[in-house]
């Protein structure tokens, strides 16, 4: 099989061919490791590899194939961790100066069940820092760039794994979502990315941003290869309090094609002005393709969503200056070399350590929690957050389902929004509100504008509704046509 025929597959079709004896793990790594070495010095997507302890993973996973204990649709199927996921033994950092050399002496939850199920792991991705940012363009290692054009940013926080899977050097990757990190570079990169609700993923291992938001997510090349994915990374974890007990884990069952009478809602409140008119009529055309399938769709108020991006910068800041409280150069990562004094060592290690953008939101949030200022923004933008969470309790009361953007626009170019921060963080207002209350969205190409950036819709469900999501997202995929090969995979072959 040649190798371009190899990396064009999706995630699932790809362990099908392992399990049948077509391809063996090692095979399938190879491949993978040699296309990213062709790729990646334009694409920046991963920051951390390690070819040799790669390589001997798969010999592994290829004999308990062989033996038959390994027999799940994963086995041997390369993919890509973001940076902020531990790894034991393999260098996490979360893209900052102050995790420099940082090698976790466990793995994640969601990491250990990628394992035990027989993937292999390729490397860490690239990242905003500590996952602030909408552009990848705050990593201490540089900024990643899109497959589809390196003059344009893939998106962030996730930038790193989106663009992996884009370019064909992973099958699929791990990411976090803490305000649409999941969501929105997978729209810039054309792929599917999936944020469960909050709790059904554990977040043991994660390194928080928010902890009340954050979440972490399947990013693929289609929505069935995001479902079975989902099937393995839900569940109780006691390490993590705030994890859910799913008892249906079967996510693929709904991935029919069928939404007849499925009621599909549009915010219009989401449709107004700021919206790219490209962006716009895909939305149209999205919805004329699921009534074409039988579904109800239909435009609606949400309400709220100006409030969106305030509440959620005050929350998020507000919690990461506390999470981010524990760097401080004593038991790990950076510490500065010349100080007098504990204090003095504390504020130069933080402050050659940690980045602009980090810097701005650690102060943000400590005002925000500061005394004096506590009930004026952090107390009022937890209410408007409960008020947030009612605006979209009485819509699913109506819908089944929301479509809406996920982005004002394509992905800008690179450079461009670090300038004006206050635009970046306007452009997260169709992916906030999700997190804030804690639903589960998916993200799923459709179609490219006149530069010939990807262009992604986004589905919103109630609370443990990912099927009703998923199912609305194979249906608007199956009216797509068969996927695009990757980024990288089309400019190889030309």
């Amino acid at each position: 099989m040649r190798p371009e025929e190899l990396l064009s597959m999706t995630a699932l079709e790809l362990g099908k061919k392992i399990q049948a004896g077509e391809v063996t793990a090692v095979e399938a790594a190879q491949a993978a490791l040699d296309h990213m070495d062709k790729v990646d010095g334009t694409i920046g997507a991963f920051v951390y590899t390690d070819r040799e302890k790669t390589l001997d993973q798969a010999v592994k996973v290829q004999k308990d194939i062989e033996r038959g204990t390994l027999t799940g649709p994963f086995a041997g199927v390369p993919y890509g961790v973001k940076d902020n996921i531990c790894t034991r033994g393999m260098r996490t950092t979360c893209c900052s100066k102050i995790l420099d050399g940082f090698v976790p002496p466990y793995s994640a939850e969601a990491e250990e069940r990628m394992r035990k199920a027989g993937a292999v792991l390729l490397g860490k991705t690239n990242m905003d820092e500590f996952a602030m940012g909408s552009t990848t363009e705050t990593s201490c290692y540089g900024p990643a760039k899109n497959p589809w054009n390196p003059d344009h940013v893939p998106g962030g926080s996730s930038g790193g794994s989106c663009g992996a899977v884009a370019a064909g050097e992973a099958f699929f990757a791990l990411g976090s979502d803490t305000g649409g990190s999941i969501r929105q570079p997978a729209s810039f990169c054309g792929v599917t990315g999936l944020k469960p609700t909050y709790g059904t993923v554990s977040r043991y291992g994660l390194i928080a941003y928010g902890s009340s938001l954050d979440q972490i997510g399947p990013i693929a090349r289609d929505v069935s290869d995001c479902a079975a994915l989902l099937g393995l990374l839900a569940g109780r974890d006691p390490k993590d309090a705030t994890s859910i007990d799913r008892e249906d884990k079967e996510f693929t069952s709904c991935l029919t094609g069928d939404v007849k009478g499925m009621r599909i809602g549009i915010p219009s409140d989401y449709l107004g002005e700021g919206l790219d008119s490209e962006i716009r009529d895909r939305i149209f055309q999205a919805a004329d393709a699921l009534r074409d399938r039988g579904a109800v769709v239909e435009e609606f108020s949400l309400g709220m969503v100006e409030y969106a991006v305030p509440s959620y910068y005050i929350i998020a800041s507000a919690e990461a200056s506390s999470n981010l409280s524990r760097f401080d150069g004593v038991k790990y990562g950076y510490r500065t070399k010349e100080y007098e004094g504990i204090h003095e060592m504390y504020k130069k290690t933080r402050s050659e350590g940690f980045g602009t953008e980090v810097k701005r939101r650690i102060m943000l949030g400590t005002f925000a929690l500061s005394s004096g200022y506590y009930d004026a923004y952090y107390l009022k933008a937890l209410k408007v957050k409960a008020m947030i969470k009612e605006a979209f309790d009485r819509a699913f009361q109506s819908w089944d389902v929301i479509l809406g953007p996920v982005a004002p626009t394509t992905a800008p170019r690179i450079g461009e929004s670090l300038k004006d921060p206050l635009k970046m963080y306007l452009g997260d207002i169709y992916t906030v509100s999700v997190n804030l209350a804690g639903l589960p969205a998916l993200s799923v190409p459709w179609g490219r504008d006149h530069k010939g950036l990807p262009i992604g819709v986004q589905f919103i469900g109630n609370c443990f509704q990912e099927k009703a999501v998923l199912q609305a997202g194979f249906a608007l995929e199956k009216a797509a046509g068969d996927p695009a090969k990757p980024a990288g995979i089309q400019k190889e072959e030309a």
